[in-house]
């Protein structure tokens, strides 16, 4: 999936907030040292940020972060992002944008975190308070969120296409296991809120601990099982039994689980644009996945 990025630096975020919010003129703006792909963030002052999306794809999350996040909210165990304004296209940015109250934390990594399975619990309890949330209103899987939550099949071609690039690279033949097992367990649930992007990097820690949710772009109501990524993608062994049995899903939406991991994993791998790194990283991640469906499945 490939979108036009548009240029975005301290120059062109000082020139928007300068000419839209004067009260704030006064404030620095310096990059924020993890600025995000999907959006860039930059620090206003100590307490806010001003967050612009990179690509038009990522433009559509805008508003809908600014009407739903503060409704969400009040209903969560943990922080998630308090948008304070909203910004208009100017000085040659074609899209909204938004500023936020800064949270303070560090992004999940292993080596932060003492007891991963103690976080891992209360990672599963947070999404657990999100999808009680009651999602009358709320936005429908579409290309706002890059259709998750809703179903698979939405990506059975690209996920087929990969697969086969990858074939002599991966065990194919228990991909393709796992990706049908995955687009058979059909949800028949009724719509929940969902996340849709349960990654370490939108995972904040603060003296070892879960202290903030942060990136609700691709969030939604529908088909929760997208948010089960994060089990093949940062738990492991103990942490990650923990996770499942404090989320509490049935087989089938931990089928689909293993397949919405299984397929952006993929289609990293299969890809050109990831670096080596991220393509290991992505190896295990397939690796776990097979695994994972064969002690379960």
């Amino acid at each position: 999936m490939h979108n036009p990025r548009v240029d975005i630096d301290t120059d062109l975020v000082r020139r928007l907030v300068d000419a839209q919010f004067p009260e704030w003129r006064h404030l620095p703006v310096r990059p924020v040292a993890s600025g995000g792909w999907d959006n860039r963030t930059f620090h206003l002052g100590d307490e806010m940020t001003a967050r612009l999306p990179s690509a038009a794809p990522y433009s559509l999350q805008v508003e809908k972060e600014h009407r739903w996040l503060p409704r969400l909210a009040p209903l969560l165990p943990l922080p998630i992002p308090a948008p304070l304004a909203m910004g208009e296209p100017a000085e040659g940015y074609p899209w909204h944008w938004s500023v936020y109250r800064w949270i303070e934390g560090e992004t999940a990594k292993t080596a932060r975190i003492p007891d991963l399975r103690t976080f891992a619990v209360t990672l599963a309890e947070f999404i657990a308070a999100l999808k009680r949330i009651d999602p009358t209103g709320g936005p429908v899987p579409g290309q706002h969120n890059f259709y998750r939550g809703g179903p698979l099949t939405v990506y059975d071609g690209e996920a087929r296409q990969a697969i086969a690039a990858l074939d002599g690279q991966v065990d194919t033949q228990a991909a393709t296991k796992v990706w049908e097992a995955a687009l058979a367990a059909t949800w028949h649930g009724s719509p929940v809120w969902f996340h849709g992007d349960v990654a370490s990097g939108n995972l904040l820690v603060e003296d070892g601990r879960l202290s903030a949710v942060i990136d609700f772009g691709t969030s939604g109501v529908g088909d929760p099982s997208c948010d089960l990524a994060i089990a093949w993608t940062f738990f492991e062994g103990e942490s990650r039994e923990a996770f499942r049995a404090a989320i509490a899903v049935d087989d089938a939406t931990w089928a689909r689980g293993r397949g919405w991991t299984l397929w952006k994993a993929l289609i990293t791998v299969a890809g050109h644009d990831a670096n080596q790194a991220e393509v290991g990283r992505q190896r295990r991640v397939i690796d776990e996945v097979l695994a994972d469906h064969e002690r379960w499945a």
